[in-house]
């Protein structure tokens, strides 16, 4: 080959790399994602609310008097945190605008036309009907809180050097805090007003089939075939987001990812998904964009808000589950297929679909392994989010120990934070913190497997390991996950505690992108549901494997995360576990 020949070749390499940003699917997943977090940004970031910073000093030093005080959290202390919590970006003219133009399918009871459509009269109906609970709710909270005043007083009295008096005094003012939780739950029965989401909807249909069409366009798929089959898709999201916001449903945890994926296979195993619908399910694409979004809400700050304990429960117990999950699903049960074993060992160890879909990329496993996987999640998720609580509240275990438990093993981000607030603030905010923290892994365990796929599983004999190939198989969107917590947490902690609260968490994440992210999700269950066949996932299904592999896992999972909530939060490190 002749020295112009060979420079032909290295251009055209060069060009054909440089050209994946631009024509691959995990780079168009982060090109979107991070286009609306830099809208985002630019909406909240520079909206700063009137009396913000004030509000702040005066919360701050009541909290600061407190704390010298007494050796625990009082009522004047939670009243100041609450004040500053109070003060939300999105609460903003603007945020509202957003929030009503992404808005979703409405709770409702008997009559789902009640979830798009609420007249003035209706709305002034279900408000008077709900009233006498919301004054109901608010007498409870304010005999709670004097309750608490008075034990606090008691415990005061003594100096508070009475143990008894000051637990007494932690207890009355947890009930007061979950009453206060109840009021909150209630004003929003007595706050309904009159709406009508289809042309929202509508419109939301369209921008956001566009929104997606750019990058199929680019990579060189049918964007036409893809907007016509987007509809289809988009009203199925829609139907799951209804029935998951009926309210039995949202009793029973039955999420609309459930939804999504069992209508979705309805159709295909009936009637069959139309063909014009097929260019439009786009499964992965709408899912890693979604995770993109979800690396800018894994803020660091909050991962050192825990401390130790809570990284040695997520990041010491999740390799260890995966890894013997995994040998356990090869040595005991022969899982015949390497790649599903190993995407049901991630899903149910790390974080559940996030983590099934990163793996699966790294080990390229097959469309229908990944569907499994993530169906044996939700079926478990929703389970657990409804049995642990009522196990933790019937052994009465502490609450952080069980917020904690169900952090490091419940899959979905979203059941953890539910089953959390079944309990109490605390439990909600470790159980949430502690999934924030196991996110991370996310981007490290796709690393890991796509490395060990290379390197022992699909390398032969004498072939040499190429860094090339760990690469290309390494799934890219990755990186805009963790570039999205990198660039998020700086921007939280050079704003500090109080207004990366505001203005970033109740702001660019809860204002806009993560409403998105939910949508992406849904769009994406509803293309698995209907790109699925069950004549397809049968031999997946052959003796029960997949099953017996992830009730296996997740039974360790419960038993050693337990344990090691335990050991970190109560004999390690109990002086951290007394300050949350």
């Amino acid at each position: 080959m002749s020295e112009e020949t060979k420079n032909d070749v290295v251009v055209d390499e060069a060009g054909s790399k440089l050209s994946d940003l631009w024509k691959k699917e995990d780079y168009w997943a982060i090109w979107l994602g991070f286009f609306l977090l830099i809208v985002g940004g630019f909406i909240y970031l520079n909206m700063q609310p009137a009396g913000m910073q004030e509000t702040f000093a005066q919360a701050n030093q009541v909290m600061e008097q407190e704390a010298e005080r007494a050796p625990f959290k009082t009522v004047a202390y939670y009243e100041a945190t609450l004040e500053k919590e109070k003060i939300k970006a999105r609460n903003s003219p603007i945020g509202k605008s957003i929030k009503s133009f992404l808005g979703k399918p409405k709770g409702w009871t008997t009559n789902p036309l009640n979830a798009f459509i609420m007249s003035e009269a209706q709305a002034e109906a279900l408000n008077q009907k709900n009233m006498p609970r919301f004054e109901a709710a608010q007498q409870r909270a304010m005999e709670a809180r004097q309750a608490a005043l008075e034990a606090q007083r008691a415990a005061a009295g003594a100096n508070f050097q009475d143990q008894a008096l000051n637990e007494r005094a932690q207890n009355q003012i947890e009930s007061w805090l979950q009453a206060k939780a109840a009021v909150s739950s209630a004003k929003k029965k007595v706050s309904h007003s009159a709406y009508n989401l289809i042309p929202t909807l509508l419109a939301l249909m369209v921008v956001m089939g566009l929104f997606f069409a750019v990058g199929i366009r680019f990579m060189g798929k049918d964007a036409k075939g893809f907007i016509k089959g987007f509809v289809f898709v988009f009203g199925l999201a829609v139907v799951a987001y209804l029935m998951s916001s009926q309210t039995t449903m949202k009793q029973y945890g039955i999420g609309y990812a459930a939804w999504a994926i069992a209508i979705g296979m309805l159709i295909s195993n009936t009637v069959g998904t139309p063909k014009w619908v097929k260019p439009a399910l786009e499964v992965e694409f709408f899912i890693k964009t979604g995770l993109v979004l979800l690396g800018a809400e894994v803020l660091f700050n909050k991962v050192i808000a825990i401390g130790v304990p809570g990284i040695f429960v997520a990041w010491v117990v999740t390799p260890i589950v995966l890894i013997s999950t995994f040998i356990f699903g090869q040595k005991v049960i022969k899982l015949p297929s390497k790649t599903l074993n190993m995407v049901v060992s991630a899903d149910m160890s790390v974080c559940g679909t996030s983590a099934a879909i990163a793996t699966a990329a790294a080990c390229r496993a097959k469309k229908e392994e990944l569907t499994l996987a993530i169906g044996l999640s939700l079926i478990f998720t929703s389970i657990m989010m409804i049995v642990m609580p009522m196990i933790i509240k019937a052994t009465g275990m502490p609450y952080i120990l069980g917020g904690a438990w169900m952090g490091g093993t419940i899959d979905a981000t979203g059941a953890v934070a539910a089953a959390g607030a079944f309990l109490s603030e605390k439990a909600l905010y470790v159980a949430a913190t502690i999934k924030m923290i196991q996110n991370v892994l996310i981007g490290v365990t796709a690393f890991g497997v796509a490395i060990f796929w290379c390197t022992k599983v699909e390398c032969k004999e004498g072939q040499k390991v190429s860094w090339m190939e760990i690469w290309h198989r390494f799934p890219k969107f990755v990186l805009g996950f963790l570039t999205a917590s990198i660039v998020f947490s700086l921007i939280y902690t050079s704003l500090g505690t109080d207004a990366g609260f505001t203005l970033v968490d109740q702001g660019v994440l809860r204002g806009l992108t993560r409403i998105c992210r939910g949508w992406f999700f849904c769009l994406s269950f509803a293309a698995i549901g209907l790109a699925t066949n069950f004549r397809e996932l049968k031999h997946y299904f052959k003796g029960g494997k997949p099953l017996i592999l992830y009730a296996t896992g997740q039974s360790f999972n419960l038993c050693f995360t337990l344990l090691m909530a335990y050991i970190m939060f109560y004999l390690v490190f109990p002086d951290i576990t007394a300050k949350i």
